[in-house]
């Protein structure tokens, strides 16, 4: 049984450990807030044909290992995850501790 995927020409295995911290580092991802946290990060990967394959929260950082496919640069798919993933977390939980 293989772990390579398929696209119409191609096969392809292609995994990046990603970690990203909040600014400065501050401890703001726990509660609610990280329980719903998780569900969105699988469902912005899913937007961009990704697939978090493993993912840890932390207080102060995020740890994923996420496959994406060859036709998305890695940046591109990470860039996307971070910014949509701020701006859920500002409209449902700024100003909430």
């Amino acid at each position: 049984m293989s772990n390579t995927q398929c696209l119409s020409h191609s096969r392809w295995e292609r995994k990046y450990h990603v970690v990203w911290i909040p600014k400065c580092r501050k401890k703001t991802l726990y509660g609610r807030l990280r329980k719903n946290l998780g569900e969105v990060l699988h469902e912005l990967a899913r937007q961009k044909e990704s697939k978090v394959l493993e993912g840890h929260l932390k207080p102060d950082h995020v740890h994923m290992l996420i496959s994406i496919p060859p036709k998305y640069a890695m940046s591109q798919v990470v860039g996307y995850m971070k910014g949509k993933s701020a701006i859920h977390i500002a409209r449902n939980y700024l100003g909430q501790k």
